[in-house]
C-alpha cells in the first residue's frame, strides 16, 4: 500500500513543479510555445534516464507497443494543452480537473476498460469528490460576490 502514496506522490510532485513552470511563465496567444518547450526538456530527461533504466530489446518493445504508446502521446498532448489552458487562465487552485480526472481515468480506463475492481468505498469517494467540487465551486462564488 506505501508503494501506491510513494507513486501518486512523485507523480504530484511533479504536478506540482509543472504547474508552477506554467503558472510562472508569461501567458502567450498559442499553448504551444510554453508546452513545446516543456515537452522538449522532459523529452531531453527522458533519453538520458532511458538507457540507465531499461535493458532487453527495445525495438522489440517498440514494435510490439507502438499502438499503446500513439495513443499515450495524443492523451499527453490533449493533456498538456488542456493544463494550459486551466492553468493561465483559471488558476492552479481547480478541484474540477481533480475530480474529472478521478471519473475519467479510475473509473472510466480503470474499472470500465480494465475491469479493475471497486467496491462500496470507491463510490463513496467518487461520490465526496464530486462534492467536493461543488463545495469549491460555492466557495469561489463566495468571493467573487464580496
Amino acid at each position: 500500500m506505501y508503494k501506491v502514496f510513494l507513486f501518486a506522490g512523485i507523480a504530484a510532485f511533479g504536478n506540482a513543479i509543472f504547474v508552477y513552470g506554467q503558472r510562472s511563465a508569461t501567458v502567450s496567444t498559442s499553448p504551444f510555445f510554453y508546452l513545446t518547450g516543456a515537452v522538449l526538456v522532459c523529452l531531453l530527461m527522458f533519453i538520458l534516464a532511458t538507457p540507465i533504466s531499461t535493458s532487453g530489446d527495445r525495438l522489440t518493445y517498440f514494435s510490439n507497443n507502438s499502438i499503446p504508446i500513439l495513443i499515450g502521446g495524443v492523451g499527453l498532448f490533449i493533456t498538456f494543452v488542456g493544463f494550459y489552458l486551466m492553468y493561465s487562465r483559471i488558476g492552479a487552485n481547480s478541484f474540477v480537473y481533480a475530480t474529472l480526472s478521478i471519473l475519467t481515468t479510475s473509473v472510466g480506463v480503470g474499472m470500465v476498460i480494465f475491469k479493475e475492481p471497486f467496491n462500496q468505498y470507491h463510490i463513496a469517494a467518487m461520490i465526496l469528490s464530486i462534492l467536493a467540487v461543488l463545495f469549491f465551486g460555492f466557495g469561489q462564488l463566495k468571493l467573487t460576490n464580496h
